[in-house]
């Protein structure tokens, strides 16, 4: 938590007490929140912080490389911690949105592969599989929680 304090100061962000109850829920909460599970989460701790204080503060901790913003084909944005460095790809439940988290050495090593023999270097890419749970009862389940 410090270190991300620290991050912000550096990028000139100021860390208000709203921004930093929104930090401090944002790190408690599961990967790829989403503004209103975020939002319902702060009203839980702290009320008063509107939706647009909230939005505007995931927009600059967007910018300051301390949430991912993700949009997935469900619609809703939704944000990850950002760790420098680090990179996985996503598989996407359509039925009940449940995201994993993946890496792949052999996928990320065929994408560099694929980039040379077209004469371009990767400097980013996202992968994002979408698919239906095989067990049907955990998809049910995590329907559930979304509600």
């Amino acid at each position: 938590m410090a270190e991300l304090y620290e991050k912000c100061l550096r990028v000139g962000l100021r860390m208000t007490l709203p921004r930093k109850i929104i930090l401090e829920v944002f790190l408690s909460m599961s990967e790829h929140v989403s503004l209103e599970e975020l939002f319902l989460a702060v009203q839980k701790k702290k009320k008063g912080i509107g939706q647009a204080t909230i939005y505007r503060t995931m927009k600059l901790f967007t910018d300051a490389e301390i949430a991912h913003e993700r949009r997935f084909e469900d619609g809703l944005t939704r944000y990850e911690l950002h760790q420098e460095g680090e990179h996985h790809d996503h598989l996407i439940c359509v039925k009940c949105n449940h995201i994993i988290e993946f890496e792949d050495e052999i996928i990320e090593l065929r994408q560099n592969i694929v980039a040379q023999q077209n004469g371009m270097s990767i400097l980013s890419h996202k992968l994002e599989i979408y698919g239906e749970c095989l067990d049907f009862e955990a998809c049910q389940r995590w329907q559930n929680l979304k509600r």
